[in-house]
């Protein structure tokens, strides 16, 4: 599993540097995608390479899928101790990929619905 952010330059995906990778998708459904991952990237060089997401809503994974958990990671966007990006947009119709990364380099992904598909 490779994990991509988008670049501010190109605005095209570029592989990072992900570690101890574990991901769950479903064929059901786009949104069904969560992974858990660390980088040794920091901040400092991801906030001014890859663009910042600004809406990210961390979604629920299964109870048995541990390295996630959406609410301790949506309090942690919440409280600025974890940035957001975009992973890669419209990776399905209507759908983006957002990246999370703590100050520790941990990382988690998901899959959320964009603008095409909300409210």
């Amino acid at each position: 599993m490779q994990i991509k952010l988008t670049l501010v330059a190109t605005d095209t995906p570029d592989l990072i540097l992900a570690e101890n990778v574990q991901a769950i998708d479903g064929s059901s459904s786009p949104l069904r995608f969560r992974a858990c991952f660390e980088t040794p990237h920091d901040h400092a060089m991801l906030t001014v390479t890859y663009v910042v997401h600004t809406a990210p809503e961390p979604l629920i994974a299964p109870g048995w899928f541990d390295c996630f958990d959406a609410k301790a990671i949506g309090a942690a966007l919440e409280a600025d101790q974890a940035i957001a990006y975009l992973g890669e947009a419209e990776i399905a119709d209507g759908v983006d990929r957002v990246i999370a990364i703590f100050d520790d380099g941990r990382g988690f992904a998901w899959h959320q619905l964009n603008e095409k598909y909300k409210d």
